[in-house]
């Protein structure tokens, strides 16, 4: 199995990486993309490593953290889109990302919100990687914009996807994957109703880890070893077995971040 966005590199896995990188293993999780939250996130990737455990770096800024800046560039701002293209063209950064739209934490700073998700999309087509999105109550702008942007170019993949089939529907017209984390085995989310009806080779696993762990973890610091709990769930809503959602997932996510090219 691919964990295709996880924040392992987070403080909150601080002491007890080893064991959790373990169960990562044991579980049967080959390989963690790592999508980044800031510029510092990049350096603290760097310093993972397991035996049995591939990991893979994503550059961008959260949209929560549009503030943040980038040898004095600000997200959102002239300048940060020169930079981010000569971090994002690295070989060895997959994808560009986390970026997107979060109105839920904070609605003070949409316009520059906006504006950095522009930037992050115009160096993915730029180099030709995938865009890697968050969206929180931000579903009709977020989808807009990605087809406002689309010319043929931009692909990449809706993080914890919870939207309804239409928007399902919309976002992969617009080329984008759906990655299905924690929320799919939450009782009254729904999000296992939406996936049942979309296409099996469009779905990624994913656990965000730390955040939103499955059930019957809910609650708890999630990590990708629980990931093993989403897979199942999706086995159940898809009819298929859980092989079968393991390999079908996994070559997507192969396919999508091209990690067979990737440096």
């Amino acid at each position: 199995m691919i964990d295709t966005h996880s924040h392992i590199y987070l403080p909150q896995f601080r002491d007890d990486l080893k064991d959790v990188l373990d169960r990562a293993s044991e579980s049967g999780v080959k390989s963690i993309l790592m999508p980044a939250i800031d510029f510092d996130s990049l350096a603290r990737m760097d310093e993972l490593s397991h035996p049995r455990i591939e990991f893979r770096k994503m550059a961008g800024i959260h949209p929560c953290d549009v503030g943040k800046s980038l040898s004095g560039k600000l997200a959102g701002q002239d300048g940060f889109e020169d930079k981010l293209h000569k971090l994002a063209a690295s070989p060895d950064i997959i994808a560009v990302g986390e970026t997107g739209l979060d109105y839920y934490w904070s609605d003070e700073h949409v316009s520059a919100q906006r504006r950095s998700f522009r930037q992050h999309c115009s160096v993915a087509k730029a180099l030709n990687k995938p865009v890697v999105i968050h969206n929180r109550n931000s579903t009709a702008d977020m989808l807009d914009i990605i087809e406002d942007e689309q010319d043929g170019r931009l692909y990449g993949v809706w993080h914890c996807f919870n939207g309804t089939p239409e928007e399902g529907r919309r976002a992969l017209d617009s080329g984008l994957y759906l990655g299905i984390g924690g929320v799919i085995t939450f009782k009254n989310a729904g999000v296992d109703r939406v996936v049942a009806d979309l296409p099996l080779d469009k779905l990624l696993l994913e656990t965000d880890a730390p955040y939103l762990a499955p059930v019957p973890k809910r609650g708890k610091r999630n990590e990708p070893s629980y990931m093993r709990y989403t897979a199942r769930k999706l086995a159940g809503v898809k009819n298929a077995g859980f092989d079968d959602i393991d390999r079908i997932t996994t070559n997507n996510a192969q396919t999508l971040f091209r990690l067979d090219e990737a440096g």
